[in-house]
């Protein structure tokens, strides 16, 4: 095989994990500590994905963190890691996946001393997470005008204010916690605005965000962003049952930035480039992976975990992790399936109950009929 200049030989590893967030983590971690040599590759500065976004306390049990904040969850998972000798490849990205399991790696911060190598693993995870949606409206390319996971980076990660006087536009989740941890940094968050009728957070959320002073406009939406150079202005407008703005009700608010929460898709690109069967469902965030309950896809060895198979939260991200890196382990010979079964049974009642409620129902049945699409594709090619 001849190789180019820039590119290094094959080097081969038992489990790759592609993504270095929280389930890519996961993954590593419940593979390795069973004896697996185990290579993460992330594209990133530091490993550890949104956790380090995260500066809130998480919900829930004490077996998911609740009342721990997700960048000390972060530490721990790349403390614990580094302990079982995983293998962390940063500012690495993965820009081929092909047949035999190889994977094409960049790796490099300064382009003349970029290199291109080649690896192979028996087992590979595809974590590479979620890319945020857009809202497209007149002036949307405007400079200050970003995706909320954008500006959270900034504020977060880089300690940059991306304006000061700020219109959040989404009222998921996402959208709720940025703008107060927008706030916290010392942003004006002017306003909210929503095109559905209800918030789509969680009300103890909004609630933080409407003690603090923030007019939420649900029924509306950004009809236009003005300014020369950047974003000044923005034109916010209410909208009818469906969905299209009501002419005379336009707003101007005064803004040097415009975040964008209207939600993730998963990044399944590298799946699909494999030739792995996804399938369009829009409680995931669009076109995901089939898998099964081992989290690994159509295609024989590559497991898919997190928001590439379908966005969810944090917690759901661990767990399927480490579902994969369990079963990663017994495929390989490092535990028995009795083991691996006992295990695995943990960890899918843990899910189920992360699933359970009146938030995660749908999220629920939407895994479900992904779990169901993936017997019924086995079933035909039999």
């Amino acid at each position: 095989m001849a190789w180019e200049s820039g590119v290094q030989f094959m080097i081969k590893k038992e489990v790759v994990v592609i993504g270095g967030g929280p389930s890519g983590m996961a993954a590593a971690i419940e593979a390795a500590k069973r004896g697996a040599e185990v290579l993460v590759i992330d594209a990133n500065e530091k490993a550890g994905g949104q956790l380090f976004k995260q500066i809130h306390k998480f919900f829930g049990s004490s077996e998911h963190g609740a009342g721990v904040r997700g960048i000390d969850i972060g530490r721990d998972l790349l403390k614990e890691a580094e302990e079982l000798g995983v293998e962390v490849w940063l500012n690495s990205v993965a820009i081929g996946l092909f047949a035999e399991k190889q994977i094409a790696v960049e790796t490099g911060t300064d382009d003349a001393e970029k290199i291109v190598r080649v690896v192979e693993g028996e087992k590979i995870v595809i974590a590479c997470g979620a890319s945020e949606n857009v809202v497209r409206f007149q002036g949307w390319t405007l400079p200050g005008i970003m995706g909320a996971g954008a500006a959270q980076t900034m504020i977060n990660a880089n300690r940059v204010l991306p304006g000061k006087k700020i219109l959040m536009v989404g009222s998921g989740n996402v959208g709720l916690i940025v703008s107060y941890q927008l706030m916290q940094a010392g942003a004006d968050v002017v306003a909210l605005v929503e095109a559905a009728p209800n918030i789509g957070g969680y009300v103890v959320h909004a609630s933080k965000i409407a003690r603090a002073g923030v007019p939420i406009y649900t029924r509306h939406t950004v009809l236009e962003a003005r300014g020369e150079g950047r974003v000044k202005e923005a034109v916010i407008c209410e909208v009818d049952g469906k969905w299209q703005p009501v002419p005379g009700t336009e707003k101007v608010i005064e803004v040097d930035a415009i975040a964008i929460a209207a939600g993730l898709k998963p990044l399944a690109e590298l799946a699909i480039m494999n030739g792995c069967k996804t399938k369009f469902d829009p409680i995931l965030g669009g076109w995901a992976p089939l898998h099964d309950e081992n989290m690994e896809s159509s295609c024989s060895g590559i497991y898919v975990v997190g928001d590439v198979t379908g966005v969810e939260e944090a917690n759901t991200a661990l767990e399927e992790g480490r579902l994969a890196g369990v079963a990663i382990a017994a495929a390989l010979g490092k535990i028995t399936a009795e083991e691996a079964e006992t295990e695995k049974k943990k960890i899918w009642d843990r899910l189920d109950g992360l699933r359970s409620g009146p938030h995660g129902e749908a999220r629920m049945k939407a895994k479900d009929r992904q779990l169901a699409d993936f017997r019924q594709l086995s079933a035909a090619e039999i």
